[in-house]
């Protein structure tokens, strides 16, 4: 029953946006460089969004045929192998995923960035760091996937200062809260917000609370 915001409906006036106070956020298809170079790091993201803070989201990962999901309320989960449509219940998904953060602690410092996107800023920001730490590892890796490392613990910050979508960042924003993570305006200490009037995002850095 609740309308769907996504790309292909971006032309949507707010007037009309602005009535709802829930709906989905859907991007069928994160990561299109990713997809064009065939390399397996596209997702299809799904968030449900109340009075514009995502509380419910899903990242699937179909070519690794990995699942990531999070509820604010019940906590973050990643399962491997699911293909096709599900035939469990979700507590029996549960029973046989990994509750996020499920790595284990690293001695480096361990930023993650776009594989096709990296800004002048986000190269600064990670040489800001690399002053502060004595040990500082970059990955790089497409779409969506790259919160959810943040979500995994295998990742301590994920900066983007490159222009985002709310529906590149919806699902894993959900997904992030429920780990124990948050996504944060860069510079601020005030979450990102959706369905708003310009649904572009401010550049913003994920990581752990």
């Amino acid at each position: 029953d609740y309308p769907v915001l996504s790309e292909e409906g971006k032309h949507l006036p707010y007037e009309k946006r602005a009535k709802w106070d829930t709906l989905w956020i859907v991007d069928p298809l994160d990561g299109t460089k990713e997809f064009i170079k065939q390399n397996g790091e596209f997702t299809v993201n799904i968030a449900l969004v109340e009075k514009g803070i995502p509380v419910f989201g899903v990242i699937y990962v179909p070519v690794k045929e990995t699942l990531y999901w999070g509820e604010v309320a019940t906590g973050a989960y990643k399962m491997e192998g699911v293909t096709g449509r599900a035939d469990r219940s979700l507590e029996e998904m549960k029973a046989s995923a990994f509750r996020m953060p499920c790595a284990g602690t690293h001695e480096t410092f361990v930023l993650v960035a776009s594989r096709s996107h990296l800004s002048v800023e986000t190269e600064e920001y990670i040489e800001e760091k690399r002053k502060i730490y004595p040990h500082v590892e970059l990955i790089s890796v497409g779409s969506s996937i790259k919160i959810c490392k943040v979500c995994e613990g295998l990742a301590d910050e994920y900066p983007r200062f490159a222009p985002t979508m709310e529906w590149d960042t919806a699902a894993g924003h959900a997904i992030a809260k429920a780990s124990g993570a948050e996504i944060y305006q860069a510079g601020k200490e005030e979450p990102l917000r959706y369905n708003k009037p310009d649904l572009l995002n401010p550049w913003f850095i994920v990581k752990r609370n």
